[in-house]
This record gives C-alpha cells, structure tokens and sequence, in this order.
C-alpha cells in the first residue's frame, strides 16, 4: 500500500474491515453521522492498489475483494431499512407521538407517503434516490413502517436500493484508485462524487411530492 494510510492501510488490509463496513452500514440508518460511505470507498481504493500491484508483478498486500464488499454493504443497508420498517410499523401511538413531535418527520410522512402509496415506479424510485440522499434512508423506512406498506411492496426497492448504493461507492473508490493511484486524493474525490449524487438525490426527493400531487 502507498505511504501516508498508516493505520487505515492496516485496517483496510484486514478482514475485520468486512463486519466494520457491515456494522457501519446497519447503523447508520440510526445514526447518519457514521462514516459508512467513506469505509466503503476507502476499502475499495485499497483494493485498486492490490489489483494494481499484482498486475505489476508484485505481490499485493491482503485488500478487501470488491464483491464481496459489494455484497456486504448491500446486505447491511437492507437489514437496516428492514429494522426501521418494523419499529415503525410497531411503534403504535408512542411512535406517532414521537413523529407529531417532529416537523420534518411529519412533513415526510404527509409528502412521501402518497408516493409510497402510489404505483411500483414511483415508489421504487422514491427509495432508490433515498438510500444515496443524507438521512432520506431513515426517513423513507420509517415512513414505510409507519404507514404499514406491506413488506413486499418495500423490501425489493430496498434492496435495489442498497445495492445500487454499494455498487455505486464500491466503483467510485476502485476506480478513483485505479486512475488517480491509491491515495487521499483518491478517496476525497470519490467521497466528493458520493456527496455530490447523495444532494442530487435530495434534491430529486423534495421535488417528488410536488411532482406527485401534480399527477
């Protein structure tokens, strides 16, 4: 690995970082601040710089394999959309209350549940556009619960979701690694494009219910 990772070579260099990113991921649905996109990205430029050093003809440090992270990231954002869902939809009149108490809780539970409620296209990208929005995965999965969605109507836009949110960080990190060397350059500017998609995606999202009472 390049010089200047120091310790986060180390980690990412370990199989520990797998239940890392996994734990990361799972959580972050209650906490948004965990860094759960730059574990991911930092794993996967590590695992540029150990498919770059093999093609090389050196032997490459142990580095996380982008299927597998892949998976795992996936995996961990749909079992945390699922725990929010079935909190809320057993949250009863406490969670209700705790909803009331919140402007914008309450404001997406009145805006977004229309859209969950409408056709598999509009809901689909309802929660495809909130898994990459700052805290609109938490939001989308409690409103879901609250609103007692069926699972089935939830769950496979969830885990498109999940995946295509994996896939997307797991490339931005490998390919930023590939083309601009293992390196905190690398990570900042794979970390800036997730960002950038994850404001897009907000900005999508406080556009859909308009565009739903529209229809």
């Amino acid at each position: 690995m390049v010089d200047g990772f120091g310790n986060v070579a180390a980690l990412v260099s370990s199989p520990w970082i797998y239940a890392l990113v996994a734990v990361s991921v799972l959580l972050d649905i209650f906490l948004p601040v965990l860094p759960s996109g730059v574990l991911v990205i930092t794993a996967a430029t590590a695992a540029a710089a150990g498919s770059g050093a093999a093609a090389a003809g050196r032997v490459p440090h142990d580095v996380p394999d982008i299927l597998v992270l892949t998976l795992c990231a996936a995996t961990a954002s749909v079992l945390g959309d699922l725990l929010v869902y079935r909190l809320a939809w057993r949250g009863g009149p406490r969670l209700d209350r705790a909803i009331a108490r919140s402007r914008r809780l309450t404001t997406a539970r009145e805006n977004l549940g229309g859209a969950l409620a409408r056709g598999g296209g509009a809901r689909g990208a309802l929660v495809v556009l909130a898994r990459f929005a700052p805290a609109g995965r938490s939001v989308v999965s409690l409103v879901a619960g609250a609103a007692h969605r069926r699972v089935r109507e939830f769950l496979p836009w969830s885990a498109l979701a999940g995946l295509a949110w994996a896939a997307y960080s797991v490339a931005l990190g490998y390919f930023g690694g590939q083309w601009l060397g293992a390196s905190w350059l690398a990570t900042g500017v794979s970390l800036l494009a997730l960002f950038g998609a994850g404001a897009g995606a907000a900005f999508l999202m406080r556009r859909q219910p308009r565009a739903g009472e529209a229809s």
